[in-house]
């Protein structure tokens, strides 16, 4: 695989994934639809690298070379790349757009990737003439620390595709998985978002404060983080899209949100700042 890629969405996912990839020697072109974006995502990540510098975790040389690599692209120079990782709105019709024009600008052989958490990559391949490029590479927040990418398949993604992906991730240092079937949530968020309603339906009830919560599973489970600490940190806003869209595709109540879980979403919508999350209030 060349050495370039093209990151499409340059918030907190984007910006993470553009990140780590240059860390590890990739010219990255980051594009984003928002004025200024890919500016601020660039002076987030000099300011993460700068802290390396001052701890002596990075030599000066190095960052300079990382921040180097981290090209404000267009889609013209997208045709550059091997490889175009897309991450914008967990929106269906956003991430076709965006798909049709990659589809338009990459080389015929490049691959096209998608940082979805739970959208069908089958439906996103199928708006592209090369649906056996296509594939998820999930990746987990903050992406530059967080070890694991799963990688799913849709139907028509070819072996190739998945080794390739597997390539690239081993070179950022990441691990994998390979998610066989295409299904809503793939493995992580399969499981995760279980977890996060009946912890939040514990609160809801009164059976045990946000804390004791935290800590039972803390402890009791050996988790690094409780799960109402980190459904903050994931953002209560894409844990309740995630939800609805499984609840959607499954129809089954293990996947229905919180009352609790849609009035803190609906305060923080409303700017209320003091109740956007469990432990903001």
């Amino acid at each position: 695989m060349d050495k370039t890629i093209a990151v499409i969405g340059a918030g907190t996912m984007g910006s993470g994934i553009s990140h780590v990839s240059a860390l590890h020697g990739y010219r990255v072109l980051m594009l984003d639809a928002q004025p200024g974006a890919v500016d601020r995502a660039r002076e987030m990540i000099a300011g993460r690298l700068a802290r390396e510098v001052e701890k002596g975790q990075m030599t000066a040389e190095n960052r300079d070379a990382v921040l180097a690599r981290l090209v404000p692209g267009t889609w013209e120079a997208v045709g550059q790349a091997d490889m175009a990782i897309e991450a914008v709105l967990e929106v269906m019709d956003v991430k076709k757009d965006v798909f049709q024009r990659l589809d338009r600008a990459l080389p015929e052989h490049a691959i096209l990737a998608t940082n979805t958490s739970s959208l069908s990559i089958t439906e996103i391949a199928a708006t592209t003439s090369r649906p056996s490029r296509v594939l998820g590479t999930h990746f987990f927040n903050p992406a530059p620390v967080m070890k694991l990418i799963e990688l799913v398949r849709g139907e028509e993604t070819s072996d190739a595709t998945v080794a390739e992906a597997q390539a690239y991730a081993a070179s950022i240092g990441k691990e994998t998985v390979v998610v066989e079937k295409d299904t809503p949530g793939f493995v992580v968020n399969r499981v995760l978002m279980p977890l996060f309603i009946e912890a939040m339906r514990i609160y809801e009830e009164g059976i045990a404060s946000k804390e004791d919560i935290d800590k039972a599973i803390k402890l009791g489970l050996n988790h690094p983080m409780g799960p109402l600490t980190l459904a903050d940190l994931t953002g209560l806003d894409v844990d309740l899209h995630v939800m609805d869209y499984l609840y959607n595709e499954f129809h089954d109540d293990r996947f229905a949100a919180p009352l609790v879980l849609r009035r803190l979403v609906r305060a923080g919508r409303l700017g209320r700042k003091t109740k956007k999350g469990f432990y903001d209030y």
